[in-house]
């Protein structure tokens, strides 16, 4: 019987490895990506059945890259893993249509063990933060913020920009002109009333378009 295929997408090199090294025994390993970008591009091509996700990834963040994947491949399964233990960057991800949330620090039989509940149609949250998700849900039940408001092409650009990339760089990445970024950056700033960089910067973290 065919190995469930998996895609790792995080954009630290020796933790994508010691992944591959602790799964390849029980799943197929058919790609690695880097970036949120890398992975939208990616992952329709080699069709996973599962995804493990870094949420702090460079060029589009974890978050959006699986709420994307998940409207192109309605069925492929989401496990994201991070550093960050905020329960509302959870509650988020769960949001998104993960089936899976665990921290890097978390053993690795705990992966093992989201990753086959969420193969057979289950969840898996680790419980170093499932108590503090619950009070999270239930302070905030609907997804509150200005960011919602925002364009998918304006939370790249965003996301982008406050990663420290030139007007001319974020272009490259969006294959737009520099004059596009230019424009988004300035109608952005101008609706959420922003005055500086440093202003955009500080907004796309508070709204987890950047996260660290």
């Amino acid at each position: 019987m065919a190995l469930p295929r998996l895609i790792l997408a995080d954009d630290h090199t020796i933790l994508v490895e010691a992944f591959r090294k602790l799964l390849e025994p029980r799943y197929d390993i058919v790609g690695t990506v880097s970036d949120g970008r890398a992975l939208l591009e990616l992952a329709p091509k080699l069709c996973p059945d599962l995804v493990i996700v870094d949420i702090g990834m460079p060029l589009m963040n974890g978050l959006e890259a699986g709420l994307r994947l998940k409207q192109q491949m309605p069925s492929v399964k989401l496990i994201f893993l991070t550093m960050n233990e905020d329960p509302d960057l959870a509650v988020e991800a769960m949001r998104s249509g993960a089936c899976g949330y665990l921290l890097k620090s978390s053993a690795a039989e705990e992966l093992i063990k989201a990753i086959q509940r969420a193969l057979r149609g289950k969840t898996y949250i680790t419980p170093q933060i499932h108590s503090g998700m619950q009070k999270s849900f239930i302070k905030n039940p609907r997804v509150k913020g200005q960011a919602k408001h925002l364009t998918p092409r304006q939370r790249e650009v965003v996301q982008l920009l406050a990663e420290g990339k030139s007007m001319k760089e974020a272009a490259s990445v969006l294959n737009v002109t520099p004059r596009t970024v230019a424009f988004h950056k300035y109608k952005i700033m101008e609706e959420l009333n922003l005055a500086t960089t440093a202003d955009l910067i500080q907004f796309a973290i508070k709204s987890k378009i950047l996260v660290r």
